[in-house]
């Protein structure tokens, strides 16, 4: 899609003389491209408890939605003298969400790709990489809150005359001296492989102990070694 940044730098000019800002007197106005071509802009709005005031982008974003959703292409957000501006931090955020790392807006010398102004972004897709929703081991929505807590034991048995692998997760994180509530969250199914099933531990708990055939353990967690378990977990080939 062509972008004509004359043209968005002209609207976020205009928008930007709208602005209501008694308390900083620093107006600043924004204007951005839409995937569907429409061109959306906002203003920031100040108020007497500072800290609601409303930068630009958030009314652009809420313009956005308000007039038929859409992904933002590109912006151009400028101040008082009509020059190209940076977002906040928290706007940074904003736009990421709503259009993504692809999305461009007006620096100079040169536009700025999101990914640029906000590389290692944090988004929904870092929340589905946990949630399942994403294509990866779901824990179930009963389970969601024991998330992260508690001890996954993944051990050896046998089906068919063939070693396979599966797990439990207990309440329990194994502390010596702490009383906690013990019991069963969880069962896990058969694995082909004790990698397999320590990575569907790893979804549940950064606790994860391998037991072996003749009842060793070994410490597939995240961290240093807990008490009595002597060795980390190396898978054998």
């Amino acid at each position: 899609m062509e972008i004509d940044w004359a043209a968005l730098r002209a609207s976020a000019i205009e928008v930007m003389r709208r602005a209501y800002v008694p308390a900083s007197d620093f107006p600043v106005g924004v204007a951005a491209l839409v995937d569907d071509g429409r061109v959306v802009v906002g203003c920031n709005v100040e108020n007497a408890s500072l800290g609601m005031t409303l930068c630009a982008e958030c009314g652009m974003v809420s313009s956005l939605h308000a007039t038929g959703g859409g992904r933002l292409v590109a912006m151009s957000c400028v101040d008082a003298t009509g020059a190209p501006l940076m977002p906040c931090g928290r706007c940074r955020q904003l736009l990421w969400e709503h259009g993504g790392p692809d999305m461009l807006v007006e620096a100079l010398p040169r536009p700025l790709r999101m990914e640029e102004l906000l590389p290692h972004a944090f988004g929904w897709v870092d929340m589905e990489k946990v949630t399942g929703a994403a294509g990866g081991p779901e824990v179930p929505a009963e389970l969601a809150k024991w998330r992260g807590r508690g001890t996954v034991f993944v051990h050896p048995d046998l089906s068919g005359g063939e070693t396979i692998w599966t797990g439990y997760w207990e309440r329990s994180s194994g502390a010596p001296g702490v009383d906690e509530d013990k019991g069963i969250l969880e069962e896990g199914p058969n694995f082909p492989t004790a990698s397999a099933a320590v990575a569907w531990g790893l979804v549940r708990s950064p606790r994860v102990v391998v037991v072996d055939a003749e009842g060793g353990l070994s410490w597939a967690g995240e961290g240093e070694l807990p008490d009595g378990i002597p060795q980390r977990w190396e898978e054998k080939s």
